[in-house]
């Protein structure tokens, strides 16, 4: 069988490989999860539950190696890693407790002469399908809620990065997971495994993080059975700051927002939307933090790290020489080291048109254009002119009118003075172009369950 060989991109070179599996091993993956779900389903909630705290206490155990793992694989910082690990784990911890917490209703029939009883069942066999840029959030944030509501899952992890998926499957095995209960399939034919999967009857659910790209071709494929799909999708996040906001916060919030994994993110901030009275003060600030970001190698403590490929250093760096050749001006930027290692420097540009290229889509990488804006109708508007909604952030001095403009932005979150969004308790999602369904809070556990209900006479 060949292998996927695992290169860390800041050296280029090896860490790893693992089978690069095809269509065969993938349809074994379905055999051996369709033959393990009636035993699982049938598993006590609070066995599940015991099993799923068990690994986030393994994970926990495990955050050194683990984060290690992460930052030669993904290529990210040591810090950002173990955020990442112990963010991962909280997925396990919350949903074995939303596993005894199921929830079901039972009332009386408004007619009269029966009573209702719904209940909530794991919709079955469940396709998993996982990006790059957090290998260990993405995974558990999607098995621990279908092992909760009493799924079996197989899971394709990222081809870049394919080693925490496995180690993670390994910690769970060792939490007392049942044989075939999780299967992963590492391979680089992303396209035939999932379509195989989607082909297959016994799989009645998918749930992707990537592109929206890939994720409206595989809701095309998916609606060929009707199979039941949560999609988080991409993202180009606003970041609000407004003339009365704190701008030590707000320049603290941006720091998290845009370089948390070097801009790698679907919730990073992609387009910064300042306003005219203070965005000399914010752009001076902000370029300053920006400036002392060391770049380079996590073994070396750097804080940011490369990004994950070629292509994508020539992807950021084509966006912001376009940017610059169309008015934009590179106001502060930290040093790239001269490693061999995709990396690129952190960046503000200032002096961006509102209606510049670079604002139409996610960079994903550390660069953070910056717009001036005075009306704030015409602001709101830029800020929804686009098919994405995912995440935004809004930074103001006056409470009420952050909460005012957050719930005017077309986004299903936002950052209200924070920048991070993301929490286990927290319904994780977007609305456009940017998904469907949420992960995380019980909105997730709920993506893997199918409601039924009993119509029990009653007679009055």
């Amino acid at each position: 069988m060949s292998t996927i060989v695992v290169v860390d991109p800041a050296s280029l070179t090896p860490v790893g490989e693992v089978p690069d599996q095809d269509v065969a091993a993938a349809r074994a993956a379905v055999d051996a999860a369709h033959q393990a779900f009636p035993a699982w389903s049938r598993t006590v909630p609070r066995r599940r539950s015991e099993i799923l705290h068990r690994a986030f206490e393994l994970m926990l155990r495990d955050r050194t190696p683990l984060s290690a793992l992460i930052a030669q694989e993904n290529g990210k910082s040591l810090a950002d890693a173990v955020s990442e690990v112990t963010y991962a784990a909280e997925f396990f911890r919350w949903f074995a407790e939303e596993a005894v917490r199921p929830g079901g209703e039972y009332g009386e029939a408004p007619a009269g002469g029966a009573r209702t009883l719904v209940s909530h069942r794991p919709v079955g066999v469940a396709a998993l399908i996982t990006p790059w840029n957090f290998p260990a959030a993405m995974i558990t944030r999607k098995i621990g809620p279908a092992l909760a509501a009493g799924c079996t899952v197989v899971v394709k992890p990222a081809a870049e990065t394919p080693l925490t998926a496995l180690a993670i499957t390994r910690l769970l095995t060792e939490a007392g997971l049942p044989e075939n209960v999780v299967t992963v399939v590492t391979t680089t034919d992303a396209s035939a495994v999932v379509g195989a999967w989607l082909d297959d009857q016994r799989v009645r659910k998918i749930s992707f993080t990537g592109s929206t790209a890939v994720g409206r071709v595989l809701l095309r494929h998916a609606a060929d059975r009707v199979v039941n799909s949560s999609m988080e999708l991409g993202g180009n996040a606003p970041f609000i700051v407004t003339d009365d906001a704190d701008l030590d916060a707000a320049v603290a919030g941006a720091m998290i927002a845009k370089f948390r994994n070097g801009g790698q993110a679907c919730t990073a901030a992609n387009r910064f939307y300042v306003h005219a009275a203070v965005t000399e003060d914010f752009v001076a600030r902000f370029g300053a933090a920006v400036e002392k970001l060391s770049v380079g190698a996590a073994t070396d403590g750097a804080d940011i790290g490369p990004l994950i490929s070629a292509p994508a250093l020539r992807r950021v760096t084509r966006a912001v020489d376009e940017a610059v050749a169309a008015g934009a001006r590179i106001a502060h930027q930290a040093q790239a080291p001269s490693l061999p290692g995709h990396f690129y420097p952190p960046t503000v540009l200032a002096d961006v048109a509102p209606d510049a290229a670079i604002l139409q889509d996610e960079i994903f990488g550390p660069v953070a254009p910056i717009v001036s804006w005075t009306d704030e109708d015409t602001m709101l508007a830029q800020v929804n002119a686009t098919e994405y909604g995912l995440a935004a952030y809004v930074f103001s001095g006056d409470l009420a009118r952050a909460i005012r403009l957050g719930e005017s932005i077309e986004a299903g979150m936002v950052g209200v003075n924070r920048g991070l969004v993301s929490d286990p308790s927290a319904p994780f999602g977007g609305v456009k172009q940017s998904g469907l369904g949420r992960e995380g809070a019980r909105d997730g556990l709920r993506e893997f369950q199918e409601t039924h209900y009993l119509s029990v006479a009653w007679p009055s």
